[in-house]
C-alpha cells in the first residue's frame, strides 16, 4: 500500500493513515512542509526522506493493537491506491470503525466501506484550480455530486490572501448550497509552505471568509492555526 505513516488520538479513538502521493499538485500542500502529523511532539521525517511502506497486512497489524473508533484516510491522495477498498473493508470487518475519506475528489473510488468524506475543494473557477492543482476541477466538482448522494458528506477550503480569497470562498460556498445548504464546510488558514510566498491569513481574514460563506451555507466552521490539540498525538508507525 502506500501507507507510510499512522498516527493515534487515544482521547477520540483515532487513527490517522497517511498516503504518499497525489493526483494534485498543490502549491500550498502542507506536505510540502512536513510529511507525517504536524500534531507529534517528537522530531519526524522531513519531506523527500525516503520512507517505507506498509503491507495491508501490517496496517492491520499496527490498528489491532489499539481502540479504533474513527480511521481517516488522508494524505497525499488515499484514492490513488487501490488497496485502499480492501483496506476499508477490512477495518469495518476487523475493527467495525467509521471510514472517513479525506480526498481531493479528483477520483470516486468504491465507497461500500466508506462512512464518510471530505472533499477538499480548492476553487471554483477552472484557471485558478488549473494554476494551484495543475489539474481541471472539472471532474472534482462532477464527483463532488456523485460523493454526496453515496455518503456522508462534507467539505473544506484553504483560504490564501490574495489568492483564494473571499471572493473565491464565496463561489465555492455557492457551489455547495447549490448541492444541499445543509453540507459542513469549514475553512481552514493557510500554512506557509517552502516555495510558495502566500502569507497566513489573519484571524479577521479568515472571520470575513466565514461570514461570507453563511450567506449561503447553514454550517461553517473554520480552523486558523491556533486551536489547541484536545489530547496528546502519538506516532504507531
Amino acid at each position: 500500500m502506500n501507507i507510510y505513516h499512522i498516527t493515534y488520538s487515544p482521547v477520540s479513538k483515532t487513527a490517522c493513515l497517511y498516503f504518499r502521493g497525489c493526483n494534485f499538485a498543490c502549491k500550498g500542500c502542507v506536505r510540502r512542509k512536513e510529511s507525517q502529523d504536524i500534531h507529534l511532539k517528537e522530531a519526524f521525517a522531513q519531506p523527500g526522506t525516503s520512507v517505507r511502506f506498509l503491507t495491508l497486512m501490517e496496517v492491520m497489524r499496527r490498528l489491532n493493537k489499539v481502540e479504533v473508533q474513527n480511521a481517516v484516510f488522508m494524505g497525499g491522495e488515499p484514492t490513488i491506491d487501490p488497496k485502499l477498498p480492501d483496506l476499508a473493508k477490512l477495518i469495518h470487518k476487523e475493527l467495525g470503525a467509521n471510514n472517513i475519506l479525506l480526498t481531493n475528489g479528483f477520483i470516486l473510488p468504491p465507497l461500500e466501506h466508506v462512512d464518510e468524506a471530505c472533499l477538499s475543494l480548492k476553487a471554483l473557477d477552472n484557471c485558478l484550480h488549473l494554476d494551484f492543482t495543475g489539474k481541471s476541477n472539472h471532474k472534482t466538482l462532477e464527483n463532488f455530486v456523485k460523493y454526496y448522494r453515496s455518503i456522508k458528506l462534507r467539505s473544506e477550503s484553504i483560504l490564501i490572501p490574495g489568492y483564494i480569497d473571499c471572493e473565491e470562498i464565496e463561489k465555492i460556498a455557492r457551489f455547495i448550497a447549490d448541492v444541499n445548504p445543509n453540507i459542513p464546510y469549514r475553512i481552514d488558514g493557510y500554512i506557509p509552505v517552502p516555495g510558495a510566498s502566500w502569507r497566513r491569513p489573519t484571524s479577521e481574514e479568515v472571520d470575513k471568509a466565514v461570514n461570507v460563506a453563511r450567506r449561503h451555507l447553514t454550517n461553517v466552521s473554520c480552523l486558523k492555526g491556533s486551536e489547541g490539540l484536545q489530547g496528546e498525538v502519538v506516532k504507531i508507525f
